[in-house]
């Protein structure tokens, strides 16, 4: 199966096992990543956190290496490691020169096939991700993120934490890790993707020699489909200096076929400097620092959330100022200029994206999860270029609605108290 383009092609082993590349044979690099279908939205409620647990045990020792050996196998070649669980996803990735991609791609399977899970390594991970929890609380824009999720997709993994708590991770322990280990880590959950000088035929070799024999495991993991809470939300913290606040909408999945809307409406209301939010709020009002708004889509549901972070006594003002820019887009369609902008700004980011073999690596892999098939530049660049500005109206009046959004504030909030009322827009 071969792109317009002739450079991306797909094959399936018959373990099930899916394997996506690009050939770009002007470049000398190669990233290579393996991909696991679960991420946190798929853990029971008690095992909140053990898909990232699993994710740094592997790197703590397998059959074949140990800890310092595999991080010195890509070192020595100038190379990058790196994994990371998301909500619907586990990533193991590696960007080398084209010469060595055969030994870097040995102790990626190598993670995925045989760790150890060994007692002693276990509890010093346990200590290690405890910490790493214990710097994210530490970290007022995280955790502002954190409390909203959990509230907005409250009694549902989305809502859960990433990195677990410290009540989960207590009862991890190896017998645990290998039974989950072994119901995700399988062919028809996973898949390979792969980007930069490389051959397709060779590379399907490749992982076939060290993937082919897995067997597939046919107990996937169900969730019901997330329903958002519109929830108002306040968590004092009082060494705080500033008031920080998310406000966010429910919007469509990410396959939805106005994700090019949502995209570039997005980047209108506060996706760069140039933004209604961004030059509104900071540069007209001097209300704050950091101001922004993002988009976090999934399967089969999403939200936009916009952050601040403001003074005590300008919180207020801020959250007003916000929902004043909803309720723009509500009202008045957007301008020829600023749709024009929006284009241009997500054409550019593309554009740029597609020189580094690690983004078309990622890129293969979210299209291959969430779609099934690669889409080319040409066929993205004409999506977006196709949304109208009646469609961008339509989308902030479907999902900017008072009684939709949810809203947390975290700081030093010393009785400051927001109503559903003051979410009007």
């Amino acid at each position: 199966m071969v792109s317009e383009a002739n450079t991306v092609r797909k094959e399936r082993l018959a373990n099930g096992l899916t394997i996506v590349t690009e050939e770009m044979p002007h470049v000398r690099s190669v990233a290579v990543g393996i991909w696991v279908k679960s991420g946190s939205r798929i853990e029971p409620a008690g095992l909140t956190g053990i898909s990232h647990f699993i994710e740094h045990m592997v790197f703590k020792g397998t059959e074949h290496r140990s800890a310092e050996q595999i991080a010195r196998e890509t070192d020595s070649v100038g190379g990058q490691m790196d994994a990371f669980t998301a909500k619907e996803m586990v990533c193991f990735n590696a960007k080398v020169m084209d010469e060595h991609l055969p030994r870097t791609f040995d102790v990626l399977a190598d993670l995925v096939l045989a760790p150890l899970f060994r007692e002693a390594d276990i509890e010093k991970e346990r200590n290690v991700i405890l910490e790493e929890i214990h710097m994210e609380e530490d970290n007022p824009d995280y955790l502002v993120h954190e409390i909203f999720s959990e509230n907005f997709w409250s009694d549902h993994p989305l809502g859960r934490p990433i990195l677990g708590t410290q009540q989960t991770l207590s009862g991890f322990g190896r017998e645990l890790l290998f039974e989950f280990f072994r119901r995700w880590y399988v062919p028809n959950q996973m898949l390979i993707t792969a980007a930069g000088r490389l051959e397709h035929g060779r590379f399907v070799e490749l992982v076939g020699e060290k993937l082919q024999h897995l067997k597939p495991h046919r107990d996937g993991a169900s969730d019901p489909v997330p329903v958002p809470q519109a929830r108002i939300s306040t968590r004092s913290k009082r060494e705080l200096e500033q008031v920080h606040l998310c406000v966010g909408a429910p919007c469509y999945p990410l396959p939805h076929e106005q994700r090019y809307a949502v995209s570039l409406l997005n980047t209108i209301l506060g996706g760069g400097m140039s933004s209604r939010l961004f030059q509104n709020v900071r540069e007209r009002e001097g209300l704050a620092y950091a101001i922004f708004s993002d988009v976090n889509a999934y399967r089969d549901t999403g939200c936009l959330t916009v952050y601040a972070g403001t003074a005590r006594e300008t919180a207020r003002q801020t959250l007003r100022l916000i929902l004043a820019e909803f309720a723009r887009l509500k009202r008045e369609p957007v301008s020829a200029d600023d749709l024009r902008q929006a284009k241009e700004n997500i054409k550019g980011n593309l554009m740029l994206s597609l020189e580094s073999t690690s983004a078309r690596m990622a890129k293969l892999a979210r299209e291959e999860i969430y779609f099934g098939r690669s889409f080319t530049p040409e066929e993205i660049l004409a999506a977006a270029e196709a949304v109208t500005p009646d469609e961008l109206q339509g989308v902030a009046r479907e999902f900017f609605q008072p009684e939709r959004l949810g809203l947390t504030l975290l700081g030093h909030l010393d009785g400051l108290e927001l109503s559903r009322e003051e979410l009007a827009c």
